[in-house]
């Protein structure tokens, strides 16, 4: 089904307590929100590919050979799109149980999001391109698809990141003192030379471009002790780009570890069945 007035992270999981109580909200309710019915599949049809369309709409109106030749219709297609989200947003609001627990949630957050930048590009010329935040409501596919294994995953990656966000913070505030003290110190070395290293900031900026090997070439050092210094930086670099990777990837299997084992299991056999088949592949029993 279609999320319900979301507040959790999990795709496909829905709150049939946010049903109005009966009448025309509710049967809007049911077409805006769920996804059960031919009404409301359609619905999710046509919002999914304006979404699609809108998001292509901006990309191609950034092109100036597109622009020149197309700009009016692409203007009036930004438009028209724009008052349909806007209806759709109202809506949503109007039909819900609780007005504000949609709002606040995530999506209700991004589809208010999706359509500001139309209205801001009246008084703030350009702002209309941020108008592809609207790729992120193509998230309610893994819900109105129902694809329960591609919910599972956000969730695991989701509990990763946010089981490894404090070790993640550490990690930077390292990395930041590093750039500091070794952008200072290639001031210090080759800042007399006339060669870029013309501040610390700018040093500091070197120092990056060096850590994560993007290696730019706008700056270089000249001096033997700059080539030091440039050399560790470059193998501390692969070092350093390696250990969020680490840190992510093992709480990524500690987060499958923890949703494996709180699966539901089966009332008959009392073992974990697989979470997307209807059926128990150890008894046969059907899950409730």
């Amino acid at each position: 089904m279609k999320e319900d007035t979301p507040q959790d992270d999990d795709l496909s999981t829905i709150d049939l307590d946010g049903r109005p109580e009966g009448g025309l909200r509710r049967t809007l309710y049911i077409i805006i929100f769920e996804a059960d019915t031919y009404l409301g599949k359609l619905f999710d049809m046509v919002l999914l590919w304006a979404i699609v369309i809108s998001v292509v709409q901006v990309i191609l109106e950034s092109e100036k050979s597109i622009n020149q030749y197309f700009g009016n219709t692409l203007f009036y297609a930004e438009w028209i799109l724009t008052i349909f989200f806007t209806i759709e947003y109202i809506l949503r609001i109007i039909v819900s149980k609780k007005p504000l627990r949609y709002v606040k949630s995530f999506f209700g957050v991004v589809d208010l999001l999706s359509i500001l930048p139309t209205y801001l590009s009246l008084i703030v010329p350009g702002t209309h391109y941020l108008m592809v935040i609207r790729a992120l409501r193509l998230l309610r596919i893994f819900r109105i698809l129902k694809l329960v294994r591609f919910a599972k995953a956000a969730r695991v990656l989701g509990s990763a990141l946010t089981a490894s966000k404090y070790k993640i913070f550490v990690f930077l505030g390292v990395v930041l003192s590093l750039v500091l003290i070794m952008g200072t110190a290639m001031y210090i070395v080759e800042g007399d030379l006339q060669i870029g290293f013309s501040s610390i900031p700018r040093s500091m900026y070197w120092t990056i471009v060096t850590m994560t090997t993007v290696g730019y070439g706008d700056i270089v050092p000249i001096s033997s002790m700059g080539k030091f210094i440039a050399s560790i930086m470059m193998l501390m670099g692969y070092a350093i780009i390696a250990v969020p990777t680490g840190i992510v990837t093992n709480e990524i299997v500690a987060a499958e570890k923890k949703e494996f084992n709180t699966q539901i299991l089966c009332p008959g056999c009392k073992k974990r069945p697989i979470p997307s088949s209807n059926f128990c592949h150890h008894c046969g029993r059907k899950r409730g």
